[in-house]
């Protein structure tokens, strides 16, 4: 149940959680149109302290959605285009001598920030991708031996374009399991492509989300309280034992070569709790679950080589995943 003392004191239950939730969709509506899969795997994200990596062809909107994202939350946002000749010391920043003072002088990088877009990551080399390993996961950064903690609320949200071979580097899988959800961002339906060049088929340059009517609806006490409000949605011991037992098979079925981690477990029932949220429950379900798997699980699998020559793919295997453990009722 809910408490809704904690509502009065100014921080949200989760139906406050769910009417912020809201709220946010709706200045994303004003400028995206579609994508409401993509919108709240983002909200989940955000209520469950979790890294998005967006993948989709050119031109779905994922940049705009990611700043549009961005615009409704009262945070600090940074972006790094990704290249390339990027070095690690363009993300996380340099220390520079002070002829002056005759001192090193720490001259911070874009990753300072609340909110990262780290777009096309896969344009630039492994090292540079590991630069961001540490911030991911510890939300900290070490700079020539010296540590530096990241806001609390730092959470990264990385595009990728899985069309082009040329130029990219995969992200390694160390990488990839730091990242809550893996979306795919697919191209809008005939109505929703109708509607979008109809609103800005006038202009070639794309507006900014200010010029769109886009302002912040969370500021970061509501964002911390909703987390903390999320943070208490039950799992019962059954939901999560199904939790443990679908990652579990993930290394037991001989159709995947490379399973899930502890990890994954870990994040899909925080976001299992966050999907509740925002549903309004303050208790989690099998369907939540079943709901978040493939978007957890899609980048964290890697499929045998029966299954490649078959035609298969990470969304048909953890289908059959789901359709083959028994969930409790």
């Amino acid at each position: 149940m809910t408490d809704n003392s904690t509502e009065a004191a100014g921080s949200p239950d989760i139906a406050g959680v769910k009417t912020l939730a809201d709220a946010i969709r709706g200045e994303i509506g004003k400028a995206i149109i579609g994508q409401d899969g993509a919108i709240d795997h983002l909200l989940i994200a955000l209520f469950s302290s979790g890294h998005v990596l967006l993948e989709g062809p050119p031109g779905t909107a994922k940049t705009l959605l990611a700043q549009c994202f961005a615009a409704t939350l009262a945070l600090d946002f940074g972006r790094v285009q990704f290249t390339p000749d990027l070095m690690p010391g363009d993300i996380l920043g340099s220390n520079l001598f002070n002829f002056q003072t005759s001192t090193f002088t720490l001259t911070r990088g874009p990753i300072f920030c609340d909110l990262l877009l780290a777009d096309e990551i896969n344009r630039t080399p492994p090292k540079t991708q590991a630069a961001l390993l540490e911030a991911m996961q510890e939300r900290k950064v070490t700079i020539d031996g010296e540590t530096y903690d990241l806001p609390g609320n730092f959470t990264v949200v990385a595009t990728q374009n899985p069309i082009e071979q040329q130029g990219v580097y995969p992200l390694p899988e160390a990488q990839l399991d730091r990242f809550l959800f893996k979306v795919l961002v697919d191209y809008p339906d005939a109505d929703q492509e109708n509607a979008i060049v109809a609103a800005y088929g006038q202009s070639a340059r794309m507006k900014r989300p200010a010029d769109m009517g886009i302002t912040p609806q969370v500021d970061p006490a509501k964002l911390a309280a909703a987390i903390k409000a999320v943070a208490s949605v039950k799992l019962v011991p059954d939901v999560v034992d199904y939790i443990v037992r679908l990652i579990r098979a993930t290394r037991e079925t001989n159709d995947l070569e490379s399973g899930a981690s502890t990890r994954a477990a870990v994040m899909l029932a925080n976001a299992a709790r966050a999907r509740a949220a925002l549903q309004g429950r303050d208790y989690g379900i099998p369907d939540d679950v079943k709901a978040l798997a493939a978007s957890v699980l899609r980048h964290r699998i890697v499929l045998s080589p029966t299954a490649e020559i078959e035609g298969r793919n990470a969304e048909d295997i953890v289908a059959q995943l789901i359709a083959n453990t028994d969930a409790p009722r």
